[in-house]
């Protein structure tokens, strides 16, 4: 991978619901549960180099990178180092960062997490920042804090970060916490015994969640030395005997100055920054005598080393491997081409695991691999497959293994190589032409990495340059020793994880390692099929009927004879980027209750199937050197397609989606593994009891209406293939109801051709058709419903207002301001004590297919006590109906709205949503620009009013409650 990239993204994997891949892949951080992946932010600066006492403009040593020149680092005479760059995205803001090279790795066997304590103590209060004072300081920054927020806790670091306006008595203010962070933490003796408690509940459970409980199984396993007998929630026996002193004893030992950084990096003078870091750090002593700190470097394993784990509540089957190398840093050019070199493998053998899933009777139902930095001083080459599963266990397992032994002893193909090199220069390319929109955070992290590891931060300059004058040295002999290299039986860890009531399904560890060494028996080399292009020939041409220029927002309104429309809104925001969408009404409303779980699959599965006379395989093959994305879908009262596309692959994008409305394929087999996967889903849900709180709140809010009810098997045996696919033609079958949006780098004289094309050729037959009004909404009235489900000391609740709305730009805004007071006023009120955890407001509202609003606020509570943490919530949110909001609450929501939309200007994203929203709800879409000014109506007594007219009576209590004993 290059420097540029991030570390790792665990994805996101769907099955009935989405859920979070919290397997080892990554770092390993303690937040408010347990142990959790931290995803590292993306560093398009380059990752990290020296700590040098001034800027460096040459190399330390021969054959070592430079440092970017736009940074600075300097040191402290007390050790402390620090990273000072300006930056203007986002303007006017900073992102500041106290990172303590002290994680749990340091603890004694006497202090097992110690070190998450202290840093969960930290927003306990401090010596100038007592806990109240500490929670107004960071609600007024305008961002959700917390311990779980603001701050992160791993093996070998705890970090807190904070985003602040950029004005001299803000970063002042900024730098102070820190500050206080990093040397006055107060300890409160009453706060100690609280937040102790509270941890060693969790540790005791191991805990909070089936995930973490299966991280404490695998972690030790993986880690094998020091590291994995120090994970970060620590043990119950220990966190009970902490007091502030023996809290203090640590926090003095490793919270020093030679052992922390501080990272600056934002809309300010550097001049400026590195004097109030001077001013409030400068201060800071060492203790005598300064301990060292032990280093550990985890043994390597010969052969290979197999765990099974299985928890209650956990909802699917994993299978992973895990090949632990040790520690790669990058000091030197050689060092950039090496990770290169690991960021074409990663893209290869990814892309061949990831064809597993899309393959007829595929093997899994979701599959990664990639090579990546881990923990404890340690790579890892990891590969994770869900199976169709235990009884499809086998035939992943060897699938899977099956890849990756053809990769080891095959090696890849000159095609493979050559699309990811393109793929990776293009990725270079766009990081470096959107250099000017790098966000400050984005450098911070690299920075951060820097600091802890040594590793280089030559910049986005030099990294760019390298990429360009080096990748072509890359041979595929170089490619195929790496894959043999990086795909080993040696220090290798097989996890297999599952659910507690599948434990008797599984197989043992040694039926398991055979079928690991089964998999590699009559293998042959890769067959890389070759391209074709998508069409032919292009279809002839349609006609541009009308075109109108909005030089207001810098739009053009294009009709087409066919009916299609077609908004144009051209920006330079980012280099390679072209955001593609369209929608026209009608949607799963027009399906009957008896075909409606067909037509709801409808667009997932063709656009899984292929398209026009290629397989999905074939089709992921043919884009694997093209940046693009079309995907159609079909929602509750409109359909479409969304996507994107660099502008030189814009044709490419355009044909698929042409092809989609033309060309539609239907394939057996992916409605097979669609059907296959759902039931599966089906039977783990009932185990899971996040999925059977979400299918109840479905079911209430919608009036248990038929299709608002639970998918059964028996409605899934009723679907059918020739049903979903027959909705999707008829869904796309006339183009003159839709309405595409077109957002990014293009100039309109040369994408009109393509629109005209490939949009003015699409069939239309006028018929004007638009959504059905089902009735699917929240029943009036006041209704509770609880569910008993799981083993969670803490209750889920949701109280949800609801009821008719007249959708209209005023409305709209009085409602924004109302869930941000909210927001405000819950966090603000609902202290520690209450037995109320991270209460939260959300606010919808929408047209179509009528008018309605939703209120709803989500929060935990102790089980034991939910009746009177529900009426404390509910008494809170009446007193902002009766006394109204704080007038500083009203002015903050101004304020940041308007700071917002200033920033959001800029952002393709924005005007593609907008735009594209504003056609379909009828809106005047100049009133996109009028929206800071229409703030004004925004005042304390419209609020008031706000609140009582949809804090009304229509309040639905939906709750989740372990299961009785």
């Amino acid at each position: 991978m290059h420097l540029s990239e991030n570390i790792f993204q665990v994805p996101n994997m769907n099955f009935k619901k989405t859920i979070f891949l919290w397997a080892v892949t990554a770092l390993v951080t303690t937040g408010g549960a347990f142990a959790q992946v931290k995803k590292k932010a993306a560093a398009p600066a380059a990752r990290k180099t020296t700590t040098g006492a001034k800027q460096q403009a040459k190399p330390a040593a021969p054959n070592v990178l430079t440092i970017d020149p736009n940074v600075k680092i300097g040191k402290l005479p007390n050790g402390l180092t620090y990273y000072i760059r300006a930056n203007s995205q986002p303007k006017g803001k900073a992102q500041l960062v106290l990172i303590n090279k002290a994680g749990s790795v340091l603890e004694t066997d006497a202090q097992r997490g110690m070190a998450n304590f202290i840093q969960r103590m930290a927003f306990k209060g401090t010596r100038d920042f007592p806990k109240s004072q500490l929670d107004s300081y960071l609600t007024k920054l305008g961002i959700p804090f917390g311990p779980d927020t603001n701050a992160f806790t791993t093996y070998d670091e705890t970090v807190y970060q904070l985003t602040v306006p950029t004005a001299a008595k803000e970063l002042n203010s900024g730098f102070n916490l820190l500050a206080n962070w990093a040397a006055r933490i107060t300890f409160d003796p009453a706060a100690v015994n609280t937040e102790k408690d509270l941890l060693a509940t969790k540790a005791a459970a191991g805990g909070a969640t089936a995930e973490d409980r299966l991280q404490q199984q695998t972690l030790p396993v993986i880690l094998n030395s020091q590291y994995g007998n120090r994970l970060p929630i620590g043990a119950e026996s220990t966190i009970k005997t902490f007091t502030a002193a023996t809290a203090k004893s640590f926090y003095t030992e490793w919270y020093r100055p030679d052992l922390q950084a501080i990272i600056a990096v934002g809309d300010f003078d550097p001049k400026q920054v590195e004097e109030l870091i001077k001013t409030n750090f400068g201060s800071l002593k060492n203790p005598v005598p300064e301990k060292p700190q032990p280093q550990y470097a985890p043994p390597a394993t010969p052969g290979t080393t197999v765990k099974i784990a299985t928890e209650k509540g956990f909802p699917y089957t994993l299978f992973q491997i895990i090949v632990k190398h040790p520690q790669a840093i990058v000091k030197t050019p050689s060092d950039i081409l090496q990770s290169i070199r690991i960021n074409i493998f990663n893209q290869i053998i990814g892309a061949r695991i990831t064809d597993l899933t899309k393959i007829p009777s595929a093997p899994i139902t979701y599959g990664q691999s990639s090579y990546t930095e881990f923990t404890g001083k340690q790579d890892v080459f990891s590969t994770i497959a869900a199976p169709n599963g235990p009884e499809g266990l086998e035939t992943a397992v060897k699938a899977v293994v099956g890849e990756l032994e053809r990769a080891r002893k095959f090696g890849f193909t000159i095609t493979e190589l050559e699309r990811a090199k393109q793929a990776a220069l293009e990725r270079i390319a766009g990081e470096y032409g959107a250099k000017s929109n790098i966000p400050s955070g984005s450098f911070a992290g690299a920075y951060e990495h820097n600091f802890l590891t040594k590793q280089a931060i030559p910049g986005i300059d030099y990294e760019y340059n390298y990429y360009v004058n080096n990748i072509g040295k890359i041979s595929i002999e170089e490619m195929n020793a790496l894959a043999a290299k990086l795909i080993t039986d040696q220090n290798r860890v097989i996890l297999l994880e599952a659910p507690d009531v599948e434990k008797d399904k599984l197989p043992s560890e040694q039926t398991l390692l055979k079928w690991v060494a089964d998999a590699g028996n009559g293998l042959t080399a890769y067959v890389d099929e070759s391209e074709t292009p998508f069409m032919a020939a292009r279809p002839k041409p349609g006609q541009v009927a009308n075109l109108k220029t909005d030089s207001v927002l810098g739009v053009v309104n294009i009709s087409l004879n066919n009916g299609v429309k077609v908004i144009l809104k051209p920006t330079r925001f980012a280099q390679n980027q072209i955001l593609i969408s369209a929608y026209s009404p009608g949607g799963t409303s027009l399906a009957s209750n008896q075909d409606f779980v067909s037509a709801n699959f409808a667009a997932q599965v063709i656009s899984n199937s292929g398209i026009a006379s290629f397989n999905q395989t074939q089709v992921v093959k043919m884009m694997r050197d093209k940046a693009f994305s079309i995907t159609p879908y079909i929602g509750d009262v409109t359909q479409g397609v969304s996507g994107y596309a660099v502008p030189g692959d814009l044709e490419s994008a355009m044909q698929l989606l042409y092809l989609y409305f033309t060309n539609p394929r239907k394939d057996a087999d992916v409605w097979q593994s669609y059907v296959s996967k759902a039931k599966t889903a089906l039977a783990k849900s009932t185990n899971d009891p996040a999925a059977v709180y979400q299918d109840t709140v479905q079911a209430v809010l919608n009036g248990y209406a038929p299709r608002a009810m639970p998918l059964t098997e028996e409605k899934l045996n009723a679907a059918s293939l020739d049903k979903a696919y027959s909705f999707f033609k008829d869904r796309f079958a006339d183009a003159s109801n839709f309405t595409f949006t077109f957002t990014g780098n293009f100039a309109v004289n040369e994408i009109v051709p393509y629109i005209a094309t490939y949009l003015g050729s699409l069939p239309a037959t006028h018929n004007s058709e638009t959504f059905k009004n089902l009735g699917l909404h929240p029943p009036a009235g006041q209704i509770t419903k609880t569910v008993y489900k799981g083993t969670n000391d803490k209750a889920t609740v949701q109280l949800v207002y609801n009821g008719g709305y007249e959708f209209n730009e005023a409305n709209n805004i009085q409602l924004d301001g109302l869930e941000e007071i909210m927001n405000i006023r819950l966090v603000d009120s609902l202290k520690d004590g209450n037995g109320i955890y991270s209460p939260s407001v959300r606010v919808s509202y929408f047209k179509n297919p009528e008018g309605r609003y939703k209120v709803t606020v989500a929060f935990l509570a102790d089980a034991n006590n939910v009746d009177k943490a529900v009426a404390t919530m509910v008494g809170e949110i009446n007193k902002i109906r009766q006394n109204g909001p704080v007038s500083k609450d009203v002015q903050l929501f101004i304020t940041r709205d308007a700071r917002n939309r200033q920033a959001q200007f800029k952002q393709n994203t924005f005007w593609q949503v907008s735009l594209s929203t504003a056609s379909q709800n009828h809106q005047d879409p100049d009133k996109i620009l009028t929206r800071i000014q229409e703030l004004s109506q925004v005042t304390d007594q419209s609020m008031k009013d706000t609140a009582n007219k949809y804090l009304g009576s229509n309040l639905i209590k939906i709750i989740l409650m372990p299961e009785k004993k």
